[in-house]
């Protein structure tokens, strides 16, 4: 399993979601969604600045962590960004690869 990072932000209808059943709430309702597809949630932070909320998550398939995003989105109460996280052992495993590459312009 891959892991995942949602970075949020709250639409005015999440904001009043948020308020009507607080943080912990919010917390247990996202982490049976994540479960609920195989997945589990390692992380969860309020943070203020440009996201509203921050989920680490270890999901079985990048079609999986699609599909969790889409259809968060899509219930209009976050904005919802994807990142994968990658491993510093998936780091070694990628420096220890040769590539061939050619800049552009170059001969």
């Amino acid at each position: 399993m891959a892991k995942y990072m949602y970075r949020t932000k709250y639409t005015q209808a999440g904001l009043q979601g948020l308020l009507r059943e607080g943080g912990t709430g919010r917390r247990a309702a996202l982490s049976q969604t994540i479960e609920g597809m195989g997945g589990s949630l390692e992380g969860f932070y309020y943070a203020m600045g440009d996201d509203d909320l921050i989920l680490i998550a270890e999901i079985p398939d990048e079609a999986t962590a699609t599909a969790i995003a889409l259809n968060v989105a899509a219930a209009g109460a976050l904005e919802v960004s994807t990142t994968v996280l990658i491993s510093p052992e998936t780091i070694d495993d990628a420096v220890g690869k040769s590539v061939t590459y050619r800049l552009p312009g170059a001969e």
